[in-house]
């Protein structure tokens, strides 16, 4: 999820482990830990484009990291406040606030290593990474923790917050499983065979879905309103095993086929190969020219094929923005 939105987490699960010792201070605590481990971002800065996005969510999402850091984090707080917080309550509050923000990032498409150094990324791709609704009954709950001295009123405030965020996790777990059966009935009914199908919701809502399919030749994406009253369509892309073929020993070209687990098509234009991520959509879709949310060019850098990102303009996700809102609204 967003940084914000860990932040307050962070706070909020901070306030529940350690509100009666550190009062207030649970805020300094709960917003650095819960943004501590997206640090992993900073790093990538310092590394190529590729390997700047593997490590994204790696081992700074592990669980067994958490376990090792978490009493020494801990006995470092108890010192720091001089014994206002014990070490096994200190060590609970790093604990939780670190593997809440982890749990968080698993509702989302991209998912997490949290059995790090398995190199499994668990995502459930229910919640888009930014989701005001998720989000904003924590905000108001950490809000008026901050306003108020009376511990009752303090815990009641933010136990209420994350009921309602957390039942909010769930309902897109339902939706979700509502949205994947109205995709394979469309399926069904079209005659379309498939090996594999991944759905996952548009930005900020949990109205508009998107839905990949993998067939033998090709890929096929689609959309779905709950408010739709018409047939779900699909528009094909095929896999161009062709242009594959041409990156083949590629040492980035692999490292990106393993990034996208797979769901990804390789194109070709003005001579330049491109990888395209399909897990995240379309910034747009004219179909002479569609444009990924995750592209990368492969450019000639020192005798040897390494690939760019293909840089986004703010316009092109105005556009996305406004096409979601009119797509949501139904067929």
């Amino acid at each position: 999820m967003d940084s914000f939105t860990q932040i307050v987490l962070g706070i909020a699960v901070a306030q529940v482990c350690a509100g009666k010792a550190l009062k207030n201070r649970t805020f300094l605590y709960g917003a650095i830990l819960g943004t501590m481990p997206d640090l992993d971002v900073l790093v990538g800065l310092f590394m190529d484009p590729v390997n700047g996005v593997m490590i994204h969510r790696g081992i700074s999402h592990s669980l067994f990291l958490y376990v090792l850091l978490s009493p020494f984090l801990g006995w470092l707080i108890s010192k720091f406040e001089h014994n206002k917080i014990s070490f096994k309550t200190a060590t609970a509050m790093v604990f939780w606030c670190l593997f809440t923000h982890v749990l968080l990032d698993m509702f989302t498409s991209w998912g997490t290593q949290i059995l790090w150094p398995l190199e499994t990324r668990f995502a459930l791709k229910t919640i888009f990474v930014i989701d005001p609704l998720y989000t904003i009954p924590l905000l108001i709950s950490v809000i008026m923790v901050w306003r108020t001295q009376d511990l009752l009123r303090r815990k009641k405030y933010i136990l209420r917050g994350l009921v309602i965020s957390s039942s909010y996790l769930l309902l897109s777990c339902g939706i979700k499983l509502y949205a994947l059966n109205q995709f394979k009935k469309a399926l069904l009914n079209q005659g379309i065979t498939y090996s594999e199908i991944i759905v996952k919701p548009t930005a900020f809502n949990l109205i508009l879905w998107n839905a990949n399919i993998a067939t033998a030749d090709s890929y096929l994406l689609g959309d779905y309103s709950l408010l739709d009253s018409q047939p779900i369509s699909f528009v094909r892309y095929a896999k161009n095993p062709n242009f594959e073929a041409e990156l083949n020993g590629n040492s980035d070209f692999k490292k990106l086929q393993k990034i996208s687990e797979g769901w990804y098509i390789v194109a070709k234009k003005n001579g330049a190969l491109y990888f395209n991520d399909l897990r995240f959509g379309l910034l747009n879709d004219t179909p002479n020219n569609p444009q990924f949310a995750f592209s990368y060019q492969f450019k000639e850098t020192n005798s040897e094929l390494k690939a760019v990102e293909v840089p986004k303009e703010k316009r092109d996700g105005k556009r996305l923005l406004q096409k979601i809102f009119t797509r949501l609204k139904g067929n």
